[in-house]
């Protein structure tokens, strides 16, 4: 549960949550809900409630145990402020967060609402990096929710867009990933999205990663965009 991620943008993993809720089209054709169904044909233990809601106590202390520094993506299998996941959790998750300063964290939610409404106690080190997820205008609110919390770095995952973001308000955010959905039933990005973004980005001088085309065959769509890769990452 804390493992090598092959996710461009970070370097490990760790779920000490796993399972989640689909709540906007973006979670459509969530790659967790996949993955956490085949991990319980398996026999993974670890799944063996499926995609439901499930609190990890066991690992919550598990980047103690890394030495090296390393970027971590907290619950790639669910969303940390998911409304099943006690505040006191997310407190102890924090906590282990704020002793450990070689790592540092990234966080992504679709539930900025609550984000927000449990912000005020939690103890929001520089390490740690609070991001959201935008799939398309209709969700875009989450944005403005973003920029009340008093993170270090705050950062956009607008993937999988599905639809164009217009004239995005960057002011405060230190970070852009894009991406498009992959697999099977992976719904068409189109590139101009992306440029516009990738443009708003240049000119307001904020980093912009761009992660993928996507698509059913997403190895062999590549990460160019036109004729470059688009790796920027945020001071840190």
């Amino acid at each position: 549960m804390g493992s090598i991620s092959k996710i461009e943008w970070t370097e490990s993993t760790w779920n000490p949550v796993t399972g989640c809720t689909k709540i906007t089209a973006g979670c459509a054709n969530c790659y967790a809900y996949i993955m956490a169904r085949r991990l319980h044909a398996m026999g993974n233990p670890r799944y063996a409630n499926g995609f439901n809601v499930t609190l990890h106590n066991d690992l919550i202390r598990l980047p103690l145990t890394w030495k090296k520094p390393r970027r971590v993506f907290v619950n790639s299998m669910s969303d940390l402020f998911h409304e099943e996941v006690p505040i006191d959790f997310i407190v102890k998750v924090f906590e282990v967060m704020n002793v450990t300063p070689w790592h540092n964290y990234q966080i992504l939610t679709k539930r900025t609402k609550r984000l927000v409404e449990i912000a005020p106690y939690l103890k929001w080190t520089p390490n740690i990096w609070q991001g959201a997820t935008i799939e398309n205008s209709s969700v875009v609110d989450r944005l403005f929710d973003l920029k009340q919390i008093p993170a270090n770095i705050k950062f956009l995952s607008l993937e999988p867009l599905i639809g164009p973001l217009n004239d995005l308000d960057l002011d405060g955010i230190q970070w852009v990933i894009v991406g498009g959905e992959s697999g099977a039933y992976a719904r068409p990005i189109m590139a101009e999205w992306i440029y516009e973004i990738r443009d708003h980005c240049v000119r307001q001088k904020v980093p912009f990663f761009f992660k993928q085309w996507g698509g059913f065959n997403k190895k062999k769509n590549g990460r160019l965009l036109e004729g470059r890769t688009w790796d920027e990452m945020p001071d840190y």
